[in-house]
């Protein structure tokens, strides 16, 4: 350290935090001290003296606090900042400074917490015994994929014929809901488009239609959830005004090579079902690949014990509410109730963003053990790839990427993909296979 810079005592509070303890000699500090005097009386405006020219012991009477203030953050800027470089400590926060000012004739102290890194010394990574799902697409799973198309290219007809509502027609509904004899503005709406048997509303009002013809009004209970987020109602018997407004269904077109005009792609159907097992067979890959690095992740977890900084937790935790307000957003959620249970989320995303911390920690403690690292060529044959697929110019689109601090986040992933491999081609992976049949390679 320079001959300026203060004696630090460092101290391992914790895994991942330091205090640093600082003793400024009073001869430092009367130098800043008169820095910021002579800075202060430059800038100060007092009756009767040119600025420059202000006597010291009226900018004393005048201005002292906010000189030692100043004197304050230089002081603790300068040496907090030598030391961390000097120590070769990598600070994830903010330091929590602790001082009590300035007296004269006397060293000036502090101290600055902080937390750090955790050096990880990963164990056990290699000769993992794991097993992969290999799942065989099978006739069904085609089919009810086909199916899926199907209803794509579904039209909806009003039904003009008198008849009942059943499962799976399309209404429209007035409803108004009350509790104790007083109606809820919440949940209370006009011309509510909503499906039966789609399990969109609360557990018991959709059934609850079946057998309505339309025009018909009807009153229908049902007992809100326990954990519904609307407080005033979980728990509760509510009272349903509903009125059917309009009925419709789907019409379905048939499967056959008329159906494939659809898509101009396909010359037959059977072009169309190979293609539908090619991308289930990706998809089931995709599926499969995903499982396996959990399970690698959570053995690896499990044989790594480690504390991690608080900060990169809460960080974690924002990056998770900032994405469920995306969400909540684009489903037209209202921006106080999406607040409302964003405050609810936090605490149980906390668990969640622990694991997520400590994933990327071991992750790259893994790939600096193994000397494993990523080239430029990389970055840009992955941002090429992405550009590509969005039909975008590679150069405007890396610009728009490294703008938006997204190359950091691409290292990242390329990264872990590269250590994912190598703890694979270190295991023993035994392949189990299945039939996809239970859920169409959804």
């Amino acid at each position: 350290m320079s001959d300026e810079t203060a004696p630090v005592k460092v101290e391992d509070i914790s895994p991942v935090k330091k205090k640093l303890s600082f003793d400024i000699s009073w001869v430092d500090v009367k130098k800043e001290l008169d820095a910021a005097y002579r800075d202060m009386g430059k800038k100060a405006k007092v009756k009767g003296f040119r600025p420059g020219k202000i006597p010291r012991k009226i900018l004393e009477t005048l201005y002292k606090d906010n000189v030692e203030e100043e004197a304050i953050s230089n002081l603790v800027n300068k040496y907090y900042w030598d030391a961390i470089k000097e120590n070769g400590i990598s600070v994830v926060s903010q330091p929590d400074i602790d001082q009590n000012g300035i007296e004269e004739e006397k060293n000036f102290t502090f101290s600055a917490n902080v937390e750090v890194e955790p050096v990880i010394e990963p164990n056990d990574y290699t000769g993992l015994e794991l097993e992969r799902e290999d799942k065989e697409v099978t006739e069904s799973d085609i089919e009810a994929r086909l199916q899926q198309i199907r209803q794509m290219f579904g039209t909806m007809e009003e039904i003009v014929i008198d008849r009942e509502v059943k499962e799976g027609d399309f209404t429209t509904i007035d409803f108004i809901g009350s509790h104790d004899g007083e109606s809820l503005k919440e949940l209370t709406a006009e011309n509510y488009p909503l499906e039966i048997g789609s399990g969109m509303f609360v557990p018991g009002f959709e059934e609850q239609l079946i057998g309505m013809r339309k025009g018909e009004s009807r009153k229908i209970k049902v007992t809100f959830p326990e954990d519904y987020r609307m407080k005033r109602v979980a728990g509760k018997e509510v009272e349903f005004t509903v009125t059917l407004k309009s009925l419709k269904e789907k019409i379905l077109p048939e499967i056959n090579e008329d159906f494939i005009r659809n898509f101009e792609k396909y010359e037959t159907l059977e072009d169309l079902r190979k293609d539908i097992k090619k991308t289930i067979e990706e998809e089931n890959k995709a599926q499969s690949d995903a499982a396996l690095r959990n399970l690698i992740l959570s053995k690896l977890l499990d044989k790594n014990e480690f504390e991690v900084p608080a900060s990169y937790i809460e960080r974690q935790i924002h990056y998770m509410m900032e994405d469920t307000r995306s969400k909540m957003a684009s489903r037209g959620l209202n921006i106080k109730d999406i607040d409302k249970l964003s405050d609810t989320y936090k605490d149980m995303y906390r668990e969640e963003a622990t694991k997520v911390v400590k994933s990327i920690l071991l992750m790259k403690s893994i790939a600096a053990k193994e000397s494993l690292s990523i080239d430029d060529k990389e970055i840009n044959e992955r941002v090429m790839e992405m550009a590509h697929r969005r039909k975008q110019d590679f150069n405007s689109f890396k610009k728009s990427l490294e703008e938006a601090d997204i190359i950091e986040s691409i290292k990242n992933e390329i990264l872990n993909k590269k250590v994912f491999e190598f703890i694979e081609a270190k295991s023993q992976i035994r392949l189990v296979r299945t039939e996809d049949s239970q859920n169409g390679g959804q």
